[in-house]
């Protein structure tokens, strides 16, 4: 292992074990390390050219340490590598992957789990957002500009035509909700659960400031392949059991717009990833019957009825 991108990072000398994490999307080198206390860390390596991005993030957490949930929280950035890249030390938190774990779970504990998800992505969308946050190119624009890499590429979806009508007919939609700062990628797979049987969320680098409803449209593509119970509950706790029908309308054209993007956007990852990205798209088409349906199939609005006994304060 080359030592020499973190050895100037201070107390680096206390470490004992530094563990190389290799899962996920993300450009930075990540680690687990142990000091010689018996403490365990996150560290988060990237190039020195995203410093200000990194330092953002970093702010970020900070503001999202404020809300009283169990996280990654910060305890150091600076520069390493001899000025070549920038770190970022966070908290480890114990437990097991959420994903992982769901598996072994009752569907009234996965349920529930998906409703303590739901209050703790509340509480994100509930800060104030700095006007400096929010991006100048209006939402639509950005989607349909990825909407048109996707049609220019060779990986189309066969039959796609009535689903890319369905998102510009109704892409105004993402435009007509307020801005909140986003997790960005709230899912099973970025949560751990925890000895005492709730959640920790981790990997906030993909944070932003958009519509909120934007942040649940990763529900279809990776929570329902886990846990169905589990994204019911995050929605119905969202929403205190009050489902507006403009969440169902927006949540489909996020949907519908990533099911088909993500398909360009595995390419660099590869034809496994792809073809990953293939089968969801099928299955989100299915789910919400190209589209036609605003509300997909395996939501079960009677849920909450069955597991009111164990509905979290």
């Amino acid at each position: 292992m080359n030592t020499d991108l973190y050895n100037d990072i201070p107390d680096y000398s206390s470490w004992e074990e530094i563990i190389l994490i290799e899962k996920g999307y993300s450009e930075d080198k990540k680690y687990r390390i142990k000091t010689n206390k018996g403490k365990y860390l996150l560290l988060r390596i990237s190039d020195i050219h995203n410093f200000e991005k990194k330092k953002k993030e970093y702010d970020i957490i900070h503001k999202f340490l404020s809300l009283g949930f169990t996280m990654s929280e910060p305890i150091s950035f600076g520069i390493c590598n001899k000025g070549n890249s920038v770190y970022m030390i966070l908290s480890w938190i114990s437990g097991k992957d959420l994903k992982e774990e769901l598996r072994n779970l009752t569907e009234k504990q996965q349920y529930i789990l998906g409703r303590k998800a739901g209050k703790i992505l509340k509480k994100i969308h509930s800060l104030s957002v700095d006007k400096s946050d929010i991006p100048i190119i209006k939402r639509k624009d950005k989607k349909l500009l990825q909407l048109e890499k996707y049609e220019n590429s060779n990986l189309r979806i066969p039959d796609d035509g009535e689903v890319l009508f369905f998102i510009r007919q109704n892409i105004e939609r993402i435009e007509n909700h307020s801005t909140s700062y986003l997790h960005g990628d709230f899912h099973p797979v970025n949560l751990i659960y925890t000895s005492d049987g709730n959640i920790g969320v981790i990997d906030f680098n993909r944070w932003k400031a958009g519509n909120p409803y934007e942040e649940f449209y990763k529900l279809e593509s990776f929570g329902t392949e886990e846990s169905i119970p589990y994204c019911i509950g995050q929605i119905d706790e969202y929403f205190e059991n009050k489902i507006p029908e403009d969440f169902w309308k927006t949540l489909a054209v996020y949907v519908a717009h990533a099911s088909l993007y993500s398909v360009k956007w595995a390419e660099p990852f590869g034809a496994e990833d792809i073809e990953d990205m293939k089968k969801r798209c099928e299955k989100a088409f299915e789910n919400y019957d190209k589209f036609r349906n605003t509300v997909p199939k395996w939501y079960d609005n009677n849920m909450h009825l069955k597991y009111t006994d164990n509905l979290i304060d």
